[in-house]
């Protein structure tokens, strides 16, 4: 098993010393990508979606705890990486699965990994069973029904008739499978938020697509989507990862 991990630091050394370990004495960690601050750590955490992430707490501007504060869902497993013993604590609360002091000492960064590894597989096998479940249900979500607030009306209309959303400015104009349109005072993101846990993925800042919607998958002009009703929707590259991960059902 691999995995799919990020480090975090401000220190290029510290990054570059991290990774030679990890390759030389734990090989099942690939290191995906790196940050070299807080902000930068939440751009490639956005991005690439890591099951593991190696976290400084002490940066400039930001610490690693203030990075964690910014995120609304925290999905991967974290070891925090630190020259300094007085964090333990605060570690403590916001579940990190191991707090190792600089400089590393390999056998409990191995330790720290197996960890790591156990409760991945775990999420894994959690994440097959609820899909599973989607599966089973899936004649019973088909009814769920959505609010749109409109300029004139309220309208309540079944989540399985969206095929797709995209931003208009302030507003999101909702395309439905039966062809029509409906301009609704949400932002995408709120729409977003909502839809999601519907199996809708994000495939670019201006578009949400239905995965039941989509017919193929374009590799041209970078990848965009093909949809039931001939409609080509963009992938963005921060999202192109993701977006094949929820096509092949891994999302």
């Amino acid at each position: 098993m691999t995995i799919r991990s990020i480090i975090i630091d401000d220190e290029p050394n510290n990054i570059e010393n991290l990774q030679i370990i990890l390759k030389e004495y734990c090989p099942a960690v690939e290191v995906i990508a790196t940050a070299s601050s807080a902000d930068e750590g939440l751009s490639v955490i956005a991005q690439h979606r890591p099951e593991l992430v190696f976290l400084d707490i002490q940066m400039p501007e930001q610490s690693g705890f203030d990075m964690l504060k910014a995120l609304s869902v925290i999905n991967f497993e974290i070891i925090f990486i630190t020259a300094y013993d007085k964090y333990a604590l605060q570690a403590i609360k916001v579940s990190a699965l191991d707090y190792l002091l600089k400089p590393i000492d390999i056998k409990e960064l191995r330790l720290a990994v197996d960890k790591a590894q156990e409760k991945i597989v775990a999420r894994q096998q959690n994440r097959r069973i609820e899909h599973l479940m989607e599966y089973i249900t899936a004649g019973k979500k088909s009814t769920v029904k959505i609010a749109l607030p409109t300029f004139h009306e309220t309208m309540y209309v079944k989540i399985a008739d969206i095929l797709r959303c995209e931003s208009s400015n302030n507003y999101t104009q909702f395309y439905l499978y039966n062809g029509e349109r409906v301009l609704v005072c949400k932002t995408l993101k709120e729409v977003s938020e909502i839809l999601q846990p519907h199996r809708f993925i994000r495939t670019h800042q201006s578009h949400l697509v239905n995965i039941e919607g989509v017919k193929s998958y374009l590799r041209e002009d970078g990848g965009s989507l093909l949809l039931t009703d001939g409609t080509k929707v963009p992938i963005s590259r921060q999202n192109r990862e993701m977006v094949k991960e929820a096509l092949n059902g891994n999302g």
